[in-house]
């Protein structure tokens, strides 16, 4: 993935999940995947899984205000709800301001 010069903004998601229904979080992880690339500001997204069901997902954005269109959406709402209710043993939300940026990619 390739972002833009900083500053920009990470959303950091951390979580433990339950066992409670994989398939239906899957799906909505999915959806939810397609739907954040459509809010204006969005600029990527990154994320890591261990096998015990620690999660961490990075969401990047242009801005603040396109980060509270995303945690505003409908079926975020909607899909943060069932988290709690459902999938989630316990989550975090950071949110930083991305000053400095580099990377490396093996060609």
């Amino acid at each position: 993935m390739i972002l833009p010069e900083p500053p920009y903004y990470a959303v950091v998601f951390t979580t433990t999940r339950t066992d409670d229904d994989p398939d239906g979080y899957r799906r909505t992880a999915e959806h939810l995947s397609r739907l954040v690339r459509e809010v204006p500001g969005f600029l990527g997204e990154d994320s890591a899984h261990t096998p015990g069901g620690l999660a961490i997902s990075v969401a990047y954005f242009r801005d603040l205000a396109g980060i509270e269109r995303w945690r505003d959406h409908p079926a975020h709402l909607a899909a943060k709800r069932r988290g709690r209710e459902r999938w989630y043993e316990r989550y975090a939300i950071h949110i930083a301001r991305v000053e400095h940026a580099h990377a490396f990619a093996r060609e």
